[in-house]
């Protein structure tokens, strides 16, 4: 791959349950707030869990034409609105973008389960005459990166990338790859996952995966590397980020971010829902995303964990970052926004590799909220910035993802300098 060929990002889109806009989100993420409350999407009487970080308010025909709107699952409709935040963010349009030289890449990892739930409780009480028309086309990973196409004429590729939690990570590191190896000059891509839903809750309920034992204080259900984690809170949401050759960013006078500078990706080949106990395959993405951006492992000052809330990840993933990072691991910062987002699943990557461009942007540690009592005799030993941002330089960030299958990836970003 051809490393030398520099990535930027220039523009930022999200709609998450901290807020529908990047300004809203990052309001929150700087006051430690928690996205998290009750179910009000469907009735949750019969499930153990009765909570889940919900976007709220969300108006698609800000961002949407109404009737286009109407032929989308929610999923879709973040990651269109993102999009066209993400896009207007970057100075770009249908009309000043090149349609050939433009690609998307998008992270989806389950699809439209409200319209599946629907359509599927139609066929078994009406047959199959009575499944709704758009059931295919809406339910479908890459329908969200076939709408962004339609809507914006991008011509270039649109793909996506299906690897669990892990899928908004891998769609950046795609793209960044498709854009140093001159396939496009500019790339949509994130992820996008709404899976709120009784079949979504109470699928990953029956594996044990979500906290139950907050539903009477459900903004204190994410507590990553806290003693009480019980599971991770369901969240939904988008996160866009237009990536550009800097070349291409520097001719049309763009505003630039940050620098996309790395990209790291391994399997565990271990087991179907846990990760590998040793954290050889986390640490190697990471190891392979410094590699890949030049950066040397004690020049990254924060890192923005996947950091689940779940028994099982957090140790583990300390366990990685130690194998990673050496003694250093004990001098960055380490914190877990799921603590105020949920798990967005698909969407998590992308919303934390955003987080990361504006704590650099900024200058500020996003915290990890809830970490009352933190796990050390479990193993949750490293700063995990408890309950409270805090202010600092940030040159370089990291963000990694682990996903269901045992995939693996980390993205390093760094500020711009030219």
């Amino acid at each position: 791959m051809n490393t030398t060929r520099r990535v930027v990002i220039t523009g930022l889109g999200t709609v998450n349950p901290l807020g529908n806009d990047v300004p809203a989100f990052w309001e929150g993420i700087r006051q430690g707030r928690s996205g998290v409350g009750a179910i009000t999407r469907f009735d949750a009487a019969a499930l153990d869990v009765k909570i889940a970080a919900e976007v709220k308010n969300f108006e698609p025909e800000r961002w949407i034409e109404p009737k286009a709107a109407r032929k989308m699952a929610r999923f879709t409709q973040y990651a269109v609105a993102a999009t066209a935040q993400a896009m207007q963010d970057a100075g770009l349009s249908r009309e000043t973008i090149n349609p050939e030289r433009t690609g998307i890449y998008i992270g989806n990892g389950i699809g439209g389960y409200e319209i599946i739930e629907e359509s599927m409780a139609k066929y078994l009480a009406h047959g199959p005459r009575r499944i709704l028309p758009l059931t295919v086309p809406q339910i479908i990973s890459n329908e969200a990166a076939g709408n962004i196409a339609m809507a914006y004429g991008i011509k270039g590729f649109a793909l996506t990338s299906v690897t669990a939690c892990a899928s908004g990570t891998d769609a950046l590191g795609a793209a960044l790859d498709m854009i140093r190896a001159g396939r496009c000059e500019v790339c949509v891509s994130g992820g996008t996952e709404s899976a709120i839903t009784g079949f979504g809750i109470g699928g990953f309920q029956i594996i044990r995966a979500l906290s139950s034992g907050f539903n009477d204080s459900p903004a204190k259900a994410s507590r990553p590397f806290d003693r009480d984690r019980d599971g991770f809170v369901m969240g939904e949401g988008a996160g866009i980020l237009i990536l550009e050759s800097l070349e291409h960013a520097q001719a049309r006078g763009a505003r630039i971010y940050a620098e996309l500078a790395g990209y790291g990706v391994s399997c565990d080949a271990y087991h179907l829902t846990a990760p590998d106990p040793e954290g050889a395959g986390g640490a190697r993405a990471i190891t392979l995303a410094l590699e890949d951006a030049g950066v040397a492992r004690d020049a990254v000052q924060y890192y923005n964990a996947h950091g689940t809330s779940t028994p099982l990840n957090d140790p583990l993933e300390t366990t990685m970052i130690k194998q990673a990072f050496g003694d250093h691991a004990r001098r960055m910062k380490v914190s877990s926004t799921k603590s105020m987002t949920g798990h967005l699943i698909a969407a998590a990557g992308a919303v934390e590799a955003l987080a990361c461009v504006l704590a650099i942007r900024d200058g500020f540690y996003p915290p990890t909220i809830n970490l009352d009592n933190q796990d050390v005799e479990g193993g949750c030993d490293l700063d995990y910035v408890p309950n409270h941002g805090v202010d600092g330089d940030i040159d370089v960030a990291a963000s990694g993802s682990l996903g269901f299958g045992g995939h693996n990836a980390v993205v390093v970003i760094r500020r711009f300098r030219p």
